[in-house]
């Protein structure tokens, strides 16, 4: 094998769909406004107190030029059609165009933790109530995890390499790092690295539910009035994570090739940082992941000292939160007091693979914009008492270098570094 050329990487634009916004730009002007994008379930029936979920508001595929009636009735798998509008998004505000010399050297990565199980639902329905030739020939394809950026690619015209990296809600991570990684080491030029999930139906939402993991509202708690309340990380009264669909992409382009191309950057990849746990399908060990935060400063080049913000897994669960917390008093000591630290998933919800692209997206922004978004909902904990977790509202802040942490079902953790440029 050739020898790696150690090229630098740059973020040059993003997309994404979230409970705020059906564009990045919607979903960005609701989050700097601290609003949540949360409320009972619309899309099917749901008999379960954990009801309550973050749906992307005004979303219509059929709207898009790109999806004919042929289409939507071929492919109905929502992550398909979620993953083309916004990978789509993404390279229109990033302004790469696609040639002949382009297209080769532009891979996609898309992570999906449940892929298109919504697809497998409609097909066992017609299987169980009108026999096995009402399963659809596109059943399989729907449920083939690259299917989404191969989609992708055939609409906007790109040919290097698609697949998906699966490491559960760390999916978003783990693309952004592989293919950070496959653009340094010179096999590609651009990537469109990130996560979807289009995971709103029955099973899924009483699955979550029945192993404890996602809220349960009842008459007594603060979301049963306002249902934007139920996801609260890092609050004294946290009780589970909000289940939602989104994606977010971001477009990672060579140094070398930015000026050729015309292109801004906006942030550089810094650093990965990723390990297993090998110790539970859910509870997280810290060992593991104060390694993977520690390797992400390390192969920065950086001191905990410089990181400026973290952006936190910090799904609203009593343990996680907690846990991720000791996590950081570990890697950051009593430098973390001088550290906000804050959540997305208080806005969004937890959007389970497209989580940690959409976050990434929302700070690089903000630190564009000289900002740090909030966790929304707060009510301290006493817990937390020597962490900023910058309650309620956006701040101004400059800052330089963030972290950013995921960590997913089976003890996957990736957690990344970004520099403002």
């Amino acid at each position: 094998m050739k020898a790696p050329k150690n090229r630098r990487v740059f973020v040059i634009g993003y997309g994404a769909a979230t409970p705020l916004g059906n564009t990045f730009e919607k979903t960005w002007e609701r989050a700097v406004q601290a609003q949540a994008g949360l409320r009972k379930i619309s899309r099917c029936e749901v008999n379960s107190r954990s009801n309550v979920v973050g749906e992307i508001p005004e979303w219509n595929p059929s709207s898009f030029d790109f999806v004919d009636r042929k289409e939507a009735y071929n492919w109905d798998a929502d992550y398909v059609f979620l993953t083309m509008a916004v990978c789509k998004e993404a390279m229109e505000r990033s302004g790469l165009v696609i040639d002949k010399d382009t297209g080769p050297r532009t891979a996609c990565l898309v992570g999906s933790a449940l892929n298109g199980t919504d697809s497998f639902r409609v097909a066992m329905d017609n299987y169980v109530n009108m026999g096995p030739y009402k399963v659809s020939p596109y059943l399989l394809p729907n449920l083939c995890a690259n299917l989404p950026a191969a989609k992708a690619g055939i609409m906007l015209g790109f040919t290097g390499p698609i697949f998906s990296p699966q490491g559960a809600c760390a999916s978003g991570n783990y693309a952004i790092g592989i293919g950070a990684r496959m653009i340094r080491d010179g096999d590609c030029d651009f990537v469109l690295a990130g996560g979807v999930d289009a995971c709103l139906i029955p099973e899924i939402v009483q699955g979550f539910a029945n192993m404890l993991a996602t809220i349960k509202i009842g008459p007594k708690d603060r979301a049963y009035a306002d249902p934007s309340q139920a996801s609260r990380p890092f609050s004294v009264d946290r009780k589970g994570f909000v289940l939602s669909e989104g994606c977010g992409v971001v477009v990672l382009a060579a140094q070398d090739v930015l000026h050729a191309c015309g292109l801004t950057p906006k942030a550089e990849v810094m650093g990965i940082g990723w390990t297993s746990d090998a110790f539970h399908f859910t509870v997280p060990r810290p060992e593991t992941i104060v390694l993977a935060m520690r390797e992400a400063i390390e192969d920065a080049g950086l001191n905990p000292e410089d990181i400026d913000y973290v952006n936190a897994h910090a799904t609203s669960t009593p343990k996680g939160d907690s846990s991720e917390i000791e996590c950081l008093r570990a890697v950051f000591g009593r430098h973390l007091e001088q550290i906000p630290v804050s959540s997305n998933k208080s806005q969004i919800g937890h959007t389970l693979a497209a989580s940690a692209a959409i976050e990434a997206a929302l700070s690089i922004e903000a630190m564009q914009n000289g900002l740090i978004l909030p966790t929304v909902n707060h009510i301290p904990d006493p817990e937390f008492s020597d962490v900023d977790v910058v309650p309620n509202e956006a701040r101004k802040q400059n800052h330089e270098f963030f972290l950013s942490n995921s960590f997913g079902f089976g003890g996957t953790n990736c957690c990344v570094v970004f520099r403002g440029v």
